[in-house]
């Protein structure tokens, strides 16, 4: 009951609920309405940010090979640094919805065809230039270009034409998409100066931060656009030298803890562990058009052979639920249940890999950057896989580069997803045959042909029916092996206030540096 309490207050404080309502949520939960308004007070003098400083976050996921281009964003630190220095057309709240940012409103017409985007007056980027709705359709047509290299590019292939009309900007698509303003929520998606086309490494962008150091694989930092404290990323991949950091108080937070770790770190004193479940996932992905893995009895095998139950119990502590070979769980709507849950079964995975025809050892390759515990996951695998009398060959490749040289370039490698606001949306991102984040190399024109069909399906049982349907086309023919889904594990320290816990992604979906503030 603390922590809902938590939130509300919070939520007064922010403006999303009235003080009326809190009383009312708080009756629900048999406070009395003076406790609740003591509760009220307190809060209110806990959480007024504190202007100055400088907060910083340690935080894993940082490479040399970094770009401030919101395209290329791949790993957790490019992630979080543009939500400091870019701001976006709307942004997902923590219950599922779309906060409108840039874009004062979103609208369709033609069954979801054709939607419209005003834009928000007033809004200036860092150069003092105003943003307008050219602005806007340019950074929708470098992302959307058939040359693009953005990360968002799969989810905006449906894309026909993008103009101008006023303070307005109309975009046509080949088929309906009912998802369409949640696709803008994208982090690739990032306004930009005429969209990035002039220069998309520049770091001009209309949020809270101001960049001023921008050094790859070590550090960033941006000044407070609002006069209100400055922020700092520091790329600590090592996960001890993170602890520690947060301990010493270097950083006043940081993401990734080793769920091994937790029990000690949340005995230090003023450290609060800010675990969420959410719909990340850690997969071990297989390229399904390169030997030995465009076999598919190979690749049942190799999802046979994994004990999943003891990954979860020894790997994430519990901190996580089961996977089941495709890319979606139960906090999305529309989850499709009833699919068997897939087991581990070493001899039907030894009859699956004799049928292959293969023979020799595969090579997995992993960093302790794909995820905290992956080289444990890795190694426990391995043993599981014996059972079976399949052999892995184990590489741990270094942190630095990982995430440009070994994910989605090696045939068989341990990854992380942060999951999508959409089911329509994860599956365009990363297993569409044409998607640029395809990292299993899993290309299907019947999955390809559903996913536009979902997309324009506005009844929801039907919806429902095909997403069932493409989830069992991933589990027993894609190259996806999911073990477990996280929740996602930050710490904060006594000096840092105002940490709100968001489902969709680590470190309050990327915001906390911009939401968060030092304390006395």
């Amino acid at each position: 009951m603390t922590s809902e309490l938590d939130h509300l207050s919070s939520s007064v404080l922010r403006g999303a609920l009235s003080r009326r309502d809190f009383l009312g949520r708080a009756a629900a939960l048999g406070l009395t309405a003076a406790t609740a308004n003591s509760l009220l007070s307190g809060a209110a003098f806990a959480q007024t940010p504190q202007r100055g400083g400088l907060l910083r976050a340690g935080l894993q996921g940082g490479n040399s090979t970094d770009s401030l281009d919101p395209a290329l964003n791949q790993s957790s630190v490019p992630f979080n640094f543009c939500k400091q220095w870019g701001e976006f057309l709307v942004r997902l709240t923590r219950d599922g919805g779309l906060e409108n940012r840039i874009a004062e409103e979103i609208g369709s017409t033609d069954g979801a065809k054709t939607w419209t985007i005003k834009v928000r007056d007033g809004i200036e980027f860092h150069n003092g230039k105003t943003v307008t709705a050219e602005d806007v359709a340019a950074t929708i047509e470098r992302h959307a270009n058939e040359k693009s290299q953005s990360g968002a590019a799969g989810i905006l292939i449906g894309i026909t034409g993008v103009r101008v009309s006023g303070k307005e900007v109309i975009v046509e698509l080949s088929s309906p998409d009912a998802d369409f303003p949640y696709l803008m929520a994208d982090y690739h998606l990032l306004i930009q100066p005429n969209g990035g086309k002039d220069d998309p490494n520049a770091g001009i962008g209309a949020g809270p931060y101001k960049v001023t150091v921008n050094e790859p694989g070590i550090r960033h930092g941006g000044e407070r656009f609002a006069n209100f404290w400055d922020a700092e990323i520091i790329v600590i991949n090592d996960a001890t030298a993170r602890n520690a950091a947060l301990q010493s108080g270097q950083v006043q937070m940081i993401n990734r803890l080793d769920p091994k770790t937790v029990s000690l770190i949340k005995r230090l004193q003023g450290v609060t562990i800010q675990n969420v479940a959410g719909r990340g996932y850690y997969p071990f992905n297989m390229f399904c058009d390169t030997a030995p893995f465009d076999n598919n009895d190979l690749r049942m095998a190799l999802k046979l052979a994994m004990n999943r139950q003891q990954l979860l119990d020894t790997v994430l502590m519990g901190f996580g639920s089961l996977g089941n070979d495709f890319p979606i769980n139960s906090a999305y709507p529309l989850f499709p249940e009833g699919i068997e849950q897939r087991a581990f079964d070493p001899e039907k995975a030894g009859e699956f890999y004799k049928k292959s025809g293969h023979s020799g050892s595969i090579l997995l390759r992993t960093s302790e950057v794909a995820f905290p515990g992956a080289i444990d996951a890795a190694q426990l695998y391995q043993q599981s896989a014996a059972e079976a009398g399949i052999t892995i060959d184990i590489r741990r490749e270094p942190g630095d580069g990982y995430w440009s040289q070994v994910w989605n370039v090696q045939p068989f490698h341990m990854s992380y997803w942060g999951g999508r606001s959409t089911q329509a949306q994860m599956y365009a991102t990363g297993y569409a045959s044409d998607a640029d984040w395809n990292d299993t190399r899993f290309k299907n024109p019947q999955f390809d042909q559903m996913l536009q069909t979902a997309k324009g399906e506005l009844d929801e049982e039907k919806r429902k029916a095909i997403y069932r349907d493409m989830a069992m086309l991933i589990r027993d023919e894609g190259g996806l092996i999911v073990p477990f889904f996280s929740e996602f594990i930050d710490a904060s320290g006594p000096k840092c206030g105002g940490y709100e816990k968001h489902s969709q992604a680590e470190m309050m979906d990327g915001y906390a540096l911009a939401e968060c503030w030092l304390t006395a």
